[in-house]
């Protein structure tokens, strides 16, 4: 009778950690899609300007550019990809 319970025991265990592991993938995936979004909404207010939105007064956006390096790299790339749609498909999918 021991063994059967602990056997039980165990299977009920091992489903809590597999439980606790999809749950704990799935939080941090969420924790960095809203990361994403949040690089992505200062960006907007940073750079405002460039597509007709008030921005921050210059001061605070030179102040601020050192912090947007990466996001003006990835914007100048999609400012370069605009005009060919597939090169940009094919860049995201790195096929040569």
């Amino acid at each position: 009778m021991m063994p059967r319970i602990n056997s039980l025991k165990d299977k009920i265990v091992s489903a809590f950690n597999v439980a606790d592991e999809v749950l704990r993938s799935k939080a941090v995936e969420t924790i960095e899609y809203e990361v994403g979004e949040l690089d992505n909404i200062f960006a907007i207010l940073v750079l405002g300007a460039f597509i007709g939105i008030p921005s921050p007064p210059i001061h605070i956006t030179m102040v601020l550019l050192p912090e947007m390096e990466n996001d003006m790299e990835i914007m100048l790339e999609k400012v370069s990809t605009a005009h060919d749609p597939l090169g940009d498909l094919f860049s995201v999918l790195d096929i040569d």
